[in-house]
């Protein structure tokens, strides 16, 4: 009976210190974890939600994101860019809601396009569905960006990675 117990006992320790490891595995860092940012922009709050990719040594703009083609402007799941009040993008009116953000990036200018369908993997664009699209210009970064990073400003929501920085201007709803 004492036998019984002690094995039991054993049994259950390889167990843990099995399981234990195998969740300690499953844990490592995601290539592109979730990100969010978030700021007030004309009294309308701003929410982004992406995830983030590294550059890792690789050649971004032209290659690993081909110019003239639509991208998710993230990975994973589409990028999703919520307002909590009409907005104005770079003098275009925006409805309040959530929307995917996808881009189509150039050497010199890039569409921005603000899609209907909020949830979606990234490669389910479809055009019939966008609410907006407009064209910008974007500039070369302050600083190397190893992962893609939005950041929610008074000017209104820039997107940066690598040596470039996309601005989109954003502001109030004219009433």
């Amino acid at each position: 009976m004492k036998n019984t117990r002690i094995f039991s006992l054993l049994a259950l320790l390889v167990a843990f210190v099995f399981s234990t490891a195998v969740m300690a595995q499953d844990q490592k860092p995601k290539a592109s974890p979730p990100a969010t940012a978030t700021g007030k922009v004309g009294g309308a709050t701003i929410t982004i939600n992406y995830s983030s990719p590294s550059v890792k040594g690789r050649t971004i703009w032209g290659e690993l994101v081909p110019y003239g083609q639509v991208w998710r402007s993230g990975a994973n799941e589409a990028t999703t860019v919520t307002f909590d009040k009409d907005v104005m993008v770079e003098g275009k009116p925006l409805a309040a809601g959530t929307y995917s953000f996808y881009t189509i990036p150039t050497e010199d200018k890039w569409t921005v396009i603000f899609n209907k369908t909020a949830k979606q993997w990234g490669t389910q664009y479809d055009e019939k569905q966008d609410a907006l699209r407009l064209t910008v210009t974007p500039r070369k970064a302050p600083v190397m960006a190893e992962r893609l990073k939005y950041d929610v400003n008074s000017e209104g929501l820039l997107l940066t990675w690598e040596n470039l920085a996309v601005p989109v201007k954003i502001t109030a709803a004219k009433k």
